[in-house]
């Protein structure tokens, strides 16, 4: 199995786990107590976006290297933060742990897999390619091409004033 379909499948699997956070975001929404803990529910609505997001980006992991890479950063981070509170509430503490376990073994994952980084060179050669159009999906800016949101120097011609002159 090649990098990029690893990647698709951890996406996948990611995803459909976060989406999954919808039930425990939208049952004390439907059925509200004292008991229920409101930041829960609101991390648990932000997990369920990003599964959605995680979805969409298994079409096409490699268009979507920042979402891989805050999904895993931000599943550090969040075990970070369990795991402190771990320490402080010896009540909760098995439940924040193996929530940050869970959360570091989806960090390492998607990280191992994710999408390498093109190669600047390759990237050149690419946008050398295509020809630039002057439709709404490219601009030229101070001579940068834009184009498809790959940016491309663009070399001038300099001429002096006495050349402009001459012809």
């Amino acid at each position: 199995m090649n990098r990029e379909r690893a990647l698709k499948v951890v996406l996948v699997l990611v995803g459909l786990l976060f989406v999954a956070a919808i039930y425990p975001a939208v049952m004390p929404l439907w059925h509200a107590s004292p008991e229920d803990d409101t930041g829960d529910t609101m991390m648990m609505s932000l997990y369920f976006t990003l599964g959605v997001f995680l979805l969409l980006a298994a079409r096409k992991p490699s268009a979507h290297r920042s979402l891989v890479a805050f999904a895993a950063w931000s599943s550090f981070a969040h075990a970070v933060v369990m795991t402190i509170l771990g320490f402080h509430l010896p009540s909760e503490q098995v439940g924040f742990w193996i929530g940050s376990s869970v959360l570091v073994v989806i960090g390492v994952a998607l990280l191992a897999v994710s999408p390498s980084r093109q190669p600047v060179d390759q990237a050149s050669a690419a946008a050398a390619q295509r020809p630039l159009d002057h439709s709404h999906q490219s601009r030229l800016v101070s001579g940068y091409a834009v184009h498809r949101g790959t940016v491309t120097k663009i070399k001038r011609q300099t001429t002096s004033p006495t050349d402009r002159l001459v012809s």
